[in-house]
Protein backbone atom coordinates (compact mmCIF):
# COMPACT_ATOMS: atom_id res chain seq x y z
CA UNK A 1 0.00 0.00 0.00
CA UNK A 2 0.97 3.69 -0.44
CA UNK A 3 -0.31 6.98 0.57
CA UNK A 4 -2.38 9.44 -1.71
CA UNK A 5 -2.41 13.26 -2.00
CA UNK A 6 -6.15 14.37 -2.51
CA UNK A 7 -7.92 16.90 -4.41
CA UNK A 8 -7.56 19.22 -0.67
CA UNK A 9 -4.13 19.81 -1.76
CA UNK A 10 -5.47 21.54 -5.17
CA UNK A 11 -4.54 25.39 -4.80
CA UNK A 12 -2.70 25.04 -1.25
CA UNK A 13 -0.01 23.26 -1.78
CA UNK A 14 1.32 23.32 1.82
CA UNK A 15 4.96 21.12 2.10
CA UNK A 16 4.81 20.37 5.88
CA UNK A 17 4.53 16.69 4.52
CA UNK A 18 7.91 16.98 3.09
CA UNK A 19 10.22 17.82 5.77
CA UNK A 20 8.98 14.49 7.21
CA UNK A 21 9.23 11.86 5.01
CA UNK A 22 12.06 9.81 5.12
CA UNK A 23 12.26 7.82 1.68
CA UNK A 24 11.99 11.64 -0.51
CA UNK A 25 8.35 10.49 -2.14
CA UNK A 26 6.81 13.67 -2.98
CA UNK A 27 6.88 15.54 -5.99
CA UNK A 28 5.53 19.10 -7.02
CA UNK A 29 3.50 20.59 -9.37
CA UNK A 30 2.56 24.46 -9.84
CA UNK A 31 -0.47 24.02 -7.04
CA UNK A 32 -0.42 20.72 -5.89
CA UNK A 33 2.17 18.16 -4.08
CA UNK A 34 1.91 13.77 -5.63
CA UNK A 35 3.54 10.69 -3.68
CA UNK A 36 5.58 8.39 -6.20
CA UNK A 37 3.68 5.13 -5.10
CA UNK A 38 7.23 3.32 -5.93
CA UNK A 39 8.97 5.72 -3.28
CA UNK A 40 6.33 5.57 -0.50
CA UNK A 41 7.24 3.22 2.47
CA UNK A 42 3.59 3.72 3.80
CA UNK A 43 4.88 5.19 7.43
CA UNK A 44 2.11 7.44 7.27
CA UNK A 45 4.36 10.37 8.97
CA UNK A 46 3.18 13.11 6.54
CA UNK A 47 -0.70 12.46 7.06
CA UNK A 48 -0.13 14.43 10.68
CA UNK A 49 1.52 17.16 8.59
CA UNK A 50 -0.88 18.00 6.14
CA UNK A 51 -2.70 20.98 7.64
CA UNK A 52 -5.71 20.13 5.12
CA UNK A 53 -6.18 16.58 5.88
CA UNK A 54 -4.86 15.86 2.03
CA UNK A 55 -2.85 12.86 2.82
CA UNK A 56 -4.81 9.30 2.87
CA UNK A 57 -3.62 5.53 3.00
CA UNK A 58 -4.56 4.04 -0.20
CA UNK A 59 -7.17 1.87 1.69
CA UNK A 60 -8.74 4.50 3.58
CA UNK A 61 -9.15 6.67 0.61
CA UNK A 62 -12.46 8.13 -0.05
CA UNK A 63 -14.68 6.87 -2.52
CA UNK A 64 -14.78 10.12 -4.28
CA UNK A 65 -11.11 10.45 -4.28
CA UNK A 66 -10.01 7.00 -6.03
CA UNK A 67 -9.00 8.97 -8.98
CA UNK A 68 -5.98 10.28 -7.16
CA UNK A 69 -4.28 7.26 -7.02
CA UNK A 70 -3.68 6.94 -10.89
CA UNK A 71 -2.91 10.45 -10.59
CA UNK A 72 -0.08 9.88 -7.46
CA UNK A 73 1.19 7.41 -10.40
CA UNK A 74 1.55 9.80 -12.98
CA UNK A 75 2.64 13.03 -12.59
CA UNK A 76 5.25 11.91 -9.67
CA UNK A 77 6.97 10.39 -13.00
CA UNK A 78 6.50 13.91 -14.48
CA UNK A 79 7.44 16.38 -11.63
CA UNK A 80 10.72 16.90 -9.70
CA UNK A 81 11.51 15.35 -6.20
CA UNK A 82 10.98 17.93 -3.47
CA UNK A 83 12.95 17.26 -0.45
CA UNK A 84 12.40 20.69 1.64
CA UNK A 85 9.96 22.74 2.78
CA UNK A 86 9.20 25.61 0.33
CA UNK A 87 6.14 27.08 2.06
CA UNK A 88 2.28 26.74 0.77
CA UNK A 89 1.29 28.68 -1.99
CA UNK A 90 0.19 32.73 -1.55
CA UNK A 91 -3.39 31.07 -2.37
CA UNK A 92 -3.67 28.72 0.46
CA UNK A 93 -5.54 29.81 3.03
CA UNK A 94 -7.88 31.44 0.80
CA UNK A 95 -8.54 27.65 -0.83
CA UNK A 96 -7.92 25.72 2.68
CA UNK A 97 -11.60 23.63 3.03
CA UNK A 98 -12.71 23.84 -0.26
CA UNK A 99 -13.99 21.00 -2.39
CA UNK A 100 -13.96 20.61 -5.95
CA UNK A 101 -10.74 21.77 -6.97
CA UNK A 102 -9.96 19.24 -9.59
CA UNK A 103 -10.55 21.64 -12.28
CA UNK A 104 -8.10 23.70 -11.17
CA UNK A 105 -5.10 20.89 -11.35
CA UNK A 106 -2.15 22.74 -12.89
CA UNK A 107 0.21 19.74 -15.00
Amino acid sequence: MTHVVTQACIQCRYTDCVTVCPVDCFHAGPNFLVIDPEECIDCAVCVAECPVNAIYAEEDLPDDQQAFVALNAELSQQWKVLTENIGELPTAEEWKGKSDKLSLLER
